[in-house]
């Protein structure tokens, strides 16, 4: 993997989601995508690739409901895996479990699309070596091909699918959001990310130290969708990792005179973007 996910970029490091039932969740995040348990409670769960660090919890609110439709919110989490054949053994997974599943090759990178339970999509992906990636004046290239699946599975493992790798890591996460030139503005102007890419004026993808994408945007949902309840299904906030105290106090003081609010939360931050979409500022 390139270094895009360390000190001195800024990048999502964690998701935590809302959904219906702990007890039908677990199984799908532990044995169909590989998951280990790191902490559990009787409402939440923290699951971990390499046994130490947390990279998604999923909550069970009082009174959870499903998130309605044509409302803001994430489209997909993506967890980034280290290796192509990382990739090989996951598809073959899927073929062998049955689990329904879309695939794409998107030039930069090789992706897998899943659903829990709840419908909260999720991506697993492999990145190209960034020197293969192609920018244009207005941003790297990307697209949404049909991925060669058997090019693909001619790197399986000898042992197969063993979970996620150690070495897994939260690649990047994609937003609904209602407006997005407002919302590309708290990005950008206030938290300190750069546009990658565009779609044409309906998606945005950015990013720091010219990664394909940390954050994405997009307005597929409808202009001027509205929040979902706070308990319902789907995102409850992501964190972006600063790294360092200065960078991260940069980005406070760049939303604030946006109009923006940070509450302190513990050693963290939290902000919200002009969508509603919650978002914890830590440190690496």
């Amino acid at each position: 993997m390139n270094n895009f996910h360390q000190s001195p970029q800024a990048y999502v490091g964690h998701v935590t989601l809302n959904v219906m039932d702990l007890n039908r969740s677990i199984p799908f995040y532990t044995e169909m995508l590989g998951f280990k348990i790191l902490n559990q409670t009787a409402t939440s769960v923290d699951f971990t690739a390499d046994g130490s660090t947390s990279l998604l919890t999923i909550n069970q609110p009082a009174h959870v409901t499903r998130r309605p439709q044509r409302t803001t919110g994430m489209y997909h989490f993506a967890l980034l895996l280290p290796k192509r054949s990382d990739l090989a053994d996951l598809l073959a997974h899927f073929i062998t479990t049955g689990l329904p599943y879309g695939a794409s090759d998107h030039l930069v990178s090789e992706a897998l699309y899943i659903a829990d339970p709840d419908g909260n999509e999720i991506e697993i992906y492999t990145d190209r070596q960034a020197d293969e990636w192609t920018w244009l004046e207005d941003g790297v290239q990307m697209t949404i091909d049909p991925i060669n699946g058997h090019d693909l599975l001619t790197l399986r493992s000898p042992e197969g699918w063993q979970g996620l790798p150690a070495k897994t890591i939260m690649g990047h996460i994609h937003l609904y959001v209602s407006e997005l030139q407002a919302t590309a503005d708290f990005y950008v102007k206030g938290l300190g990310f750069a546009i990658a890419s565009r779609y044409s004026d309906q998606a945005l993808f950015l990013s720091t130290g010219n990664y394909h994408h940390h954050i994405a945007l997009n307005t597929w949902m409808g202009v001027g969708a509205p929040t979902p309840p706070e308990n319902s299904t789907g995102l409850d906030f992501y964190t972006i990792v600063y790294p360092d105290a200065t960078a991260r106090e940069t980005a406070i003081q760049n939303v604030i005179a946006l109009g923006g609010s940070v509450v302190e939360k513990g050693e963290n931050f939290l902000t919200i973007d002009p969508a509603g979409n919650h978002i914890l500022l830590s440190l690496s």
